[in-house]
C-alpha cells in the first residue's frame, strides 16, 4: 500500500478511537455505564425516564396517516432480513472454514438493547427492535462480504462508490495487472492470520 494511502487509513483509525472516547464522556453525562456486561443508570435516572414515557394510545394518536399505512410495508421485510441473516451465518460457516477465514462474529453486529429503555413504551420499543437488528444484520453481511471481496478480488473500482468499507482502502488500484497477480496470496494470508473482527484499517499496508 501507498505510504500516503496507510497514513490516511491510520488516521481514520485515530479519529476513531477519539470519537469513542468522546462517546463514552457522552455516557457519563447521561448518567449510564457498563458494569460487568450491563448497563448501569445512576439512581433516579430510570425513574425519570418512565416518567417521560408517551403512553401507546397518544403515540397513536399523534402518529399520521401515512405512517399507520405503510407500517405493513416496512415490517414485511423482517421475511428477507431474516433469511439474508440465516443464508449468510450458513454461507460463511461453509465457505469461511473452507477458505480458513476468520469467522465474522454476529453478536459484534447484531446488538438488541435499545428496546430496553424506559422512556419507550410497546410501540416504540418493537420499532427500536426491529431496526436495530434490520441494521444489524446489515453490518453482519456485509462485514462477511468485505472479508469475501478481500479473499477473491481485492481490486478497486476505477469510478468512486459511496461509504466503502474499510479493507476497500487497502486494495490494489484498478488496473494493476501486476500487483494482482504477485499480491493475491498476500491479502488472502492476511485475511486468515486476521483476528476476528480486527479494524481492518489498522492491519499492515
Amino acid at each position: 500500500m501507498p505510504r500516503r494511502i496507510e497514513q490516511l487509513a491510520e488516521e481514520i483509525v485515530r479519529l476513531q478511537g477519539e470519537l469513542d472516547r468522546e462517546i463514552e464522556k457522552r455516557r457519563a453525562d447521561l448518567g449510564w455505564k457498563f458494569n460487568a456486561g450491563l448497563i448501569e443508570f445512576e439512581h433516579g435516572i430510570t425513574q425519570r425516564q418512565r416518567q417521560l414515557r408517551l403512553g401507546v394510545t397518544a403515540f397513536m394518536a399523534r402518529s399520521d396517516l401515512a405512517t399507520i399505512v405503510t407500517a405493513p410495508l416496512i415490517y414485511s421485510l423482517i421475511i428477507p432480513v431474516l433469511l439474508i441473516d440465516a443464508w449468510a451465518s450458513l454461507y460463511q460457516a461453509v465457505c469461511f472454514r473452507a477458505y480458513r477465514i476468520p469467522m465474522v462474529r454476529r453478536s459484534r453486529y447484531i446488538v438488541i438493547d435499545r428496546n430496553r429503555l424506559g422512556y419507550l413504551n410497546a410501540v416504540e420499543a418493537l420499532n427500536c427492535l426491529y431496526c436495530e437488528y434490520a441494521n444489524g444484520v446489515v453490518a453482519y453481511v456485509r462485514e462477511i462480504s468485505s472479508r469475501t471481496e478481500q479473499y477473491w478480488c481485492p481490486i478497486k473500482h476505477a469510478f468512486g462508490i459511496t461509504d466503502p468499507h474499510l479493507r476497500y482502502y487497502q486494495f490494489l488500484e484498478y488496473g494493476d495487472a501486476e500487483g494482482y497477480r504477485a499480491r493475491l496470496d498476500e491479502f488472502r494470508q492476511r485475511l486468515r492470520t486476521e483476528a476476528s473482527d480486527v479494524d481492518p484499517a489498522a492491519g499492515p499496508g
